[in-house]
């Protein structure tokens, strides 16, 4: 493993790990996930050494995921203020963490665990101390998580992480599964309005079928999981000569679906399938579904991963 502290690049030093014919790379800003590969070929639409991630491109989303109305919330009695970082719909966008420094806690050949301090801030105005590990095998590459409240009072949570899968191509002809039964129904802004059952509708994927000319930036929910507790959602070309699935465990219990059709670089658009593994839907520090309370000096931890392959399973 190498890890090279350049302060000229714009996402700082780059931690790469290998096991066998896997590659990845993680860097200090946000312990953003840059690089995923196989024997040279991309699993994850990355970006350059030269560049900041854009899109949040492999990014950390804490202490919540997605968008947040007006960046505004009350959580027992405290309130957040967060910046408008998406000024266009008036909200904060995905969280506080992913363009902050994240400090190397362990690093091996196949693996690197990075930490970060959130300190109270008017957009979050509670202590949280950070963990994100990213480790290699010879299956795939598992993501672990932890968060600890480091407070003297209760704190809300919610995180997500925002990896781009690619076959290496244009989307259209890609073979997706999703395993959810119901779908969030979203306003203009991008902000959860409702949900309803996946059934009958275009956007049933929980059988494997083509993406086609379908426009996705979909929240889904009511995961479907296995007798192992993971749910999995797959992407792959249509002869399945080529894919990837993405697994999460308990603490995950939604997926948001991003087909990149408004991503500011054209050249970008519709050439991968963000999957976002997410513990809260977009809004929840507002409408407070499903977020996570945590006790002062409660830790909660939870893993995700990417499984190179071409069947849909």
């Amino acid at each position: 493993m190498s890890s090279v502290p350049t302060l000229s690049l714009p996402s700082g030093a780059q931690h790469e790990i290998r096991h066998g014919s896997h590659r990845a790379i993680v860097t200090e800003v946000g312990a953003t996930l840059r690089h995923y590969s196989v024997a040279d070929a991309d699993v994850i639409d990355g970006f350059g050494a030269d560049e900041w991630s854009p899109d949040g491109r492999g990014q950390v989303l804490a202490p919540w995921p997605n968008r947040l109305d007006g960046g505004k919330y009350r959580f027992e009695g405290r309130g957040g203020q967060a910046a408008l970082d998406e000024p266009e719909l008036q909200n904060a966008i995905h969280g506080l963490v992913r363009w902050l420094p994240w400090r190397t806690a362990s690093k091996s050949a196949d693996g690197v665990e990075l930490t970060c301090v959130l300190h109270p801030q008017p957009g979050y105005p509670w202590r949280l101390d950070l963990q994100v590990g990213y480790r290699l095998d010879g299956t795939g590459l598992t993501v672990s998580f932890r968060a600890r409240n480091a407070s003297s009072v209760p704190a809300p949570f919610g995180v997500g992480f925002h990896p781009y899968l690619t076959l290496g191509g244009a989307i259209d002809d890609a073979v997706l599964k999703i395993p959810a039964t119901r779908c969030l129904t979203m306003d203009g802004r991008g902000l959860p309005v409702g949900d309803a059952p996946v059934a009958g509708s275009d956007l049933d994927f929980t059988e494997p079928k083509s993406i086609g000319s379908m426009r996705l930036d979909t929240g889904y929910a009511q995961l479907v999981r296995g007798a192992d507790g993971l749910a999995r959602a797959c992407v792959a070309t249509r002869d399945q000569g080529r894919g990837a699935s993405l697994w999460v465990d308990p603490l995950f219990r939604y997926l948001m679906v991003y087909t990149g059709d408004k991503l500011e670089v054209v050249s970008r658009r519709r050439r991968a399938v963000a999957i976002e593994p997410m513990t809260c839907p977009p809004n929840a520090l507002r409408s407070g579904t499903d977020v996570l309370k945590l006790e002062p000096g409660q830790l909660v931890e939870g893993r995700w991963g990417l499984v190179p392959g071409g069947a849909i399973r």
